[in-house]
């Protein structure tokens, strides 16, 4: 299962946090969904507070390498 194909449109946190959840509705069962889901929001929230752009960036491509492995595991 491949990640949605607009991964490389994702330019801020908004656009990721969606992003990441229309991934998680890929999944294939509701607890493991509901899993990543709360995993996405708590990192959200752990983050909230970042101002560094290029700290941002990192964190934005390292969340799409992280749902790459998770979809296609």
């Amino acid at each position: 299962m491949a990640p949605l194909p607009n991964a490389g449109l994702v330019q801020n946190s908004l656009q990721l946090y969606r992003y990441l959840l229309r991934c998680c509705k890929q999944l294939p069962e509701e607890n493991i969904r509901q899993h990543y889901r709360h995993a996405i929001r708590q990192s959200f929230k752990v983050h909230a507070d970042e101002n560094d752009p290029e700290r941002i960036q990192q964190i934005i491509k390292r969340a799409i390498e992280d749902a790459d492995w998770v979809m296609n595991k």
